[in-house]
């Protein structure tokens, strides 16, 4: 991959070190004028059929990118909002209640703790565990396996035994898609969502979700709209979409999928194998680094997040912001994190330390 070609897709990183992938990926050129041109078809030549024939082409593009990263059929691809979404979806369509029980890490993001504690709220048993050996953890009154596949606070991975289990497994992707490799028959999970907007660099408000197809007959579509139907045309008797698709999010603006559509492109031309390698390569660089310049840096795995300890992370987060480096803390710990996309350059880490 030829780095300086790469980094002048991303106009931020001619100012800012920017670390915060994490959270939302920088914006290629080519993402904005996608999303500008059909912004300027929808000024000149209105909303018409036209308009929701290019909004369905749109989103099958978008659908067949997130699939190929992943090693999914189209099929079994749904069109979310955000990782948390698609995790809700799952989780309440999957109908549980007393007598089932969901073993899940003590480190899970907000978004996926949510969805538990309103399966908590319908009598669900939640099990917390260490994500290390969460695998052990698992018994047979286990029903289902939620959990990070990268953990969103210092980038430990989810053990690979949790791919040989005979309970379904829920990976909450987040921090994996766009980031580290991602095959879901390899991960042997049953589901799998994740983010459009962050190591995708695509449009606030995207993602996806992985369903493997016979356990998608399992999960009930918890509220179909119009994107659900099959043939809206034969009105109350219209039969749900095969597979995952009938979890479409109902509405999805045709600039804002034109510009995650374009920001696939960008990450999917350079090669995602070079993508992740470099990425991977550059976090253990900073983090050979933090310890090297006396910092306690947070247990990981081959992943892109690097998180280390500062007695008060939010004045280091700002003080670093003012030197050009954009990171951020995690608000309940003593930690700083950063996130190392395949567009960070010796010169970023170099700023980082630099200012540390």
């Amino acid at each position: 991959m030829d780095l300086a070609a790469f980094r002048a897709h991303f106009p931020v990183l001619e100012r800012l070190a920017y670390l915060n992938a994490g959270t939302d990926g920088p914006v290629p050129m080519e993402a904005v004028e996608a999303a500008t041109a059909e912004l300027e078809r929808e000024l000149t030549d209105g909303r018409t059929s036209a308009h929701f024939e290019r909004r369905f082409a749109l989103q099958d593009e978008l659908r067949s990118g997130y699939a190929a990263l992943v090693g999914a059929e189209p099929d079994d691809v749904a069109l979310t909002t955000s990782t948390s979404e698609g995790m809700g979806l799952v989780l309440a369509g999957l109908d549980l209640g007393p007598g089932d029980e969901i073993v899940t890490s003590d480190q899970e993001h907000p978004g996926l703790l949510g969805p538990l504690a309103a399966a908590r709220h319908r009598g669900v048993g939640v099990r917390m565990a260490p994500l290390a050996t969460l695998h052990e953890a698992v018994d047979g009154a286990t029903t289902l396996v939620a959990c990070s596949h990268v953990g969103w606070i210092s980038g430990e991975l989810a053990p690979a035994e949790l791919g040989e289990l005979d309970v379904p497994v829920l990976l909450d992707g987040a921090q994996g898609a766009g980031a580290v490799p991602v095959d879901v028959a390899g991960l042997g999970c049953a589901a799998y969502a994740a983010a459009g907007q962050k190591w995708l660099c695509g449009a606030d408000g995207t993602g996806f979700l992985y369903l493997e197809s016979q356990f998608g007959e399992r999960v009930r579509a918890i509220a179909p709209s119009y994107m659900s139907l099959l043939d809206a045309s034969q009105g109350i008797e219209a039969a749900l979409r095969p597979r995952a698709r009938r979890h479409d999010t109902p509405a999805l603006a045709a600039e804002v999928v034109a510009f995650s559509a374009a920001a696939l492109g960008l990450l999917a031309a350079t090669g995602w194998s070079a993508v992740h390698r470099s990425a991977a390569g550059q976090a253990q660089v900073l983090a050979d680094r933090l310890s090297s310049a006396g910092r306690t840096v947070a247990p990981r795995g081959d992943t892109t997040l690097v998180a280390w300890e500062e007695e008060d992370p939010a004045a280091v987060r700002d003080a670093l912001a003012d030197a050009g480096v954009i990171v951020r803390d995690l608000p309940g710990r003593p930690l700083v994190r950063a996130s190392v996309g395949a567009w960070i350059a010796d010169e970023d880490l170099d700023r980082l330390i630099a200012a540390l």
